[in-house]
């Protein structure tokens, strides 16, 4: 099944995606992969399946379990650790999400809120330069906020608000507004 010319197509594609997102392009494929995978896979698995160092699967494998979206488990009769990945891809999406916020926004937002306030002691920074920094700040605030609004809710929720957007859109005036 794995081997399939379509879940191979499926598994290099997830790499290429997920270069273009700053993920390293095996960590990728392995989580594509364990994705598709209808049992739990070892280490050696994933190497003969990918053609890839084992070294590499290692690593990869530590990266992935780091963002929670892959976990060890045991199979009856064999020592060796086994791996499967989360398969509800809306609990993928919130995982993901979530580790982006705690990893990148979160720092961001630490370091603008820090600007804003050295910003306003700082005779050499220009008004327009301190403006433009609060304007990211409130930009990555309210993305923050909507977040945590959002994290809780569950998929058939979730997803019955992200189809109601593009209803509510249509409800709004079509041109920028003034700030």
């Amino acid at each position: 099944m794995l081997n399939s010319p379509t879940a191979q197509k499926f598994i290099l594609h997830w790499g290429e995606m997920g270069t273009r997102w700053g993920v390293n392009r095996t960590v990728a494929q392995i989580h594509a992969l364990l994705f598709l995978a209808e049992r739990p896979l070892s280490a050696d698995d994933i190497v003969e399946t990918l053609g890839v160092a084992r070294s590499n699967v290692s690593n990869s494998l530590k990266e992935l379990q780091s963002w929670k979206l892959v976990k060890v488990t045991h199979v009856l009769g064999d020592r060796r650790d086994h791996f499967t990945a989360l398969q509800d891809v809306w609990e993928i999406f919130r995982v993901i999400v979530e580790e982006r916020k705690r990893r990148e926004i979160d720092p961001t937002l630490s370091v603008l809120r820090e600007c804003a306030i050295e910003g306003t002691q700082d005779p050499e920074l220009g008004a327009a330069a301190l403006a433009r920094m609060q304007v990211t700040l409130d930009f990555l605030e309210l993305l923050s906020a909507s977040f945590e609004d959002y994290k809780h809710l569950s998929p058939q929720t979730l997803q019955r608000v992200l189809k109601m957007g593009g209803a509510v859109a249509r409800f709004l005036p079509a041109g920028k507004e003034a700030s």
